[in-house]
C-alpha cells in the first residue's frame, strides 16, 4: 500500500510540475519562440553608431546606374525633382560640410527643405533606403545597390568623389562629412540609455493646462462630385486588408437621408489572358507601374489611356518608351528608360493592342 501512494504521489507532483511549466508560457499552445535565423531577418536596422551595417560596398557608379533605372522616375535624375515626392538633394554648401550645421535652415525665406539638408546621419539614409525602396517593391534592393545609390545620393550632395566607393568600413568616416550631422541633440530625455550622449533631464518644463482651453476645432471637407473619381477608384487601390478602405469614388458620396444604391453586381471571370500577364509582369519587373496603373493614373496615365489615344502605333510606343518625354499627358517627365529593346516592343503590342488585362 505504502510503495502504491508514494507512486501516485510521484504521478501528481509531476502532472504538477508539467502545468506549472505550461503556464509559464506566454501564450499556452500558440506558436513557438522564433529561431534566431528568423529573428535575423527581421533585425535589420541600423543604429546611429552604425550597429547592425551589413558588411558590403557600392559604388558611385553602379549607385547612377540603379538610380537611372528604379529612382529617377519618382526623385528626378538628379534628386531635384519635386513632382512626385519632396526634392532629395540641394540646398547645401561646401561650407555647410565643413561646420556640419546647414546654414539654409535657419533661413525663413529659402524655398523648402531637401532631405540633404535636414538628415544627420548617414545611417539613416542606408537604413530608409533598405527597408522602404524602391517604394512599389520595398525590400527588394541588393546590399551592394543600397550602399551604391546611397553613395551616389551622397555624391549628388557633394560629399564624396565621383570615383568613392562607400562601404561599411568607410561610412563612419564620411558621416564626419555630412552637412548636417550636428543638427541633431539628442539632449530631451527620449534616448533609453547614455549610449548617444542622452539626459536624464527632458529639455522642456511645460506644466499641463487644464483651464481656458481652446474649443476643439472641427474641419470637415469633401471632395466636389466632378473631382471625385479623378484618379481611379480609391476602393480598388488600398489593401482587401488591415484598417485602410477606400471610398468607392465611382459612385456619388452619400448624403445623409438618402439611401446609397446598391453595389453593381459582380462580374464574371475572363478568360486567362496570356500575353496581358507577360506584359503587366514585364511593366513590374522594370518597374513602370510605380508611375502608371493599367485602368487608373497614378504619377502618369493609366496604360488604357494610352491605349486609347495611341492604338496601332507600335513604333511610336516603343520610341516614347525608350526615349521618355514631357506633355503629352501633362507636366510631369517620364525619364528615358533603359529596358531592353524586346522588353519595350513586348510592352508596346500590348498597349497598342488596348492594354487589356
Amino acid at each position: 500500500m505504502s510503495r502504491f501512494r508514494n507512486a501516485v504521489m510521484s504521478a501528481a507532483l509531476l502532472a504538477m510540475a508539467g502545468v506549472t511549466a505550461a503556464q509559464s508560457t506566454p501564450f499556452v499552445g500558440i506558436g513557438r519562440t522564433a529561431t534566431p535565423s528568423e529573428v535575423a531577418k527581421w533585425d535589420i536596422d541600423v543604429r546611429p553608431d552604425f550597429k547592425g551595417l551589413p558588411a558590403g560596398s557600392g559604388s558611385v557608379a553602379k549607385g547612377q546606374d540603379v538610380w537611372e533605372a528604379k529612382c529617377a522616375h519618382c526623385h528626378g535624375v538628379f534628386g531635384e525633382s519635386n513632382e512626385v515626392f519632396s526634392p532629395l538633394i540641394g540646398g547645401t554648401t561646401a561650407e555647410d560640410i565643413k561646420t556640419g550645421r546647414v546654414a539654409n535652415l535657419q533661413r525663413t525665406d529659402y524655398p523648402g527643405r531637401t532631405t540633404l539638408m535636414k538628415v544627420s546621419t548617414v545611417s539613416t539614409l542606408w537604413d530608409y533606403i533598405n527597408r522602404a525602396m524602391p517604394w512599389t517593391n520595398p525590400k527588394t534592393l541588393t546590399t551592394e545597390e543600397v550602399y551604391a545609390v546611397t553613395a551616389f545620393m551622397l555624391n549628388l550632395a557633394n560629399i564624396v568623389p565621383d570615383n568613392y566607393v562607400l562601404s561599411d568600413k568607410n561610412m563612419a568616416e564620411v558621416q564626419a562629412r555630412l552637412p548636417n550631422r550636428n543638427g541633431m541633440t539628442t539632449a530631451h530625455d527620449m534616448w533609453p540609455g547614455n549610449e548617444f550622449g542622452g539626459t536624464k533631464k527632458p529639455d522642456t518644463a511645460n506644466k499641463i493646462c487644464m483651464k481656458d482651453c481652446t474649443p476643439e476645432i472641427k474641419v470637415a471637407s469633401f471632395l466636389p462630385d466632378f473631382a471625385r473619381n479623378a484618379h481611379g477608384n480609391l476602393q480598388e487601390q488600398n489593401r482587401i486588408v488591415g484598417q485602410q478602405r477606400g471610398a468607392d469614388t465611382t459612385r456619388p458620396e452619400p448624403k445623409a437621408g438618402i439611401p446609397v444604391a446598391a453595389a453593381a453586381p459582380v462580374a464574371t471571370a475572363k478568360p486567362e489572358n496570356n500575353e496581358a500577364k507577360a506584359a503587366i509582369a514585364l511593366l513590374n519587373k522594370h518597374t513602370c507601374t510605380a508611375c502608371h496603373g493599367v485602368d487608373k493614373k497614378i504619377v502618369g496615365p493609366g496604360f488604357n489611356e494610352i491605349a486609347k489615344k495611341q492604338a496601332g502605333k507600335l513604333d511610336y510606343l516603343v520610341g516614347k518608351i525608350k526615349a521618355g518625354g514631357v506633355g503629352v499627358y501633362g507636366q510631369i517627365p517620364m525619364p528615358p528608360q533603359s529596358l531592353p529593346d524586346a522588353d519595350a516592343k513586348k510592352i508596346a503590342e500590348w498597349i497598342s493592342k488596348g492594354a487589356s488585362k
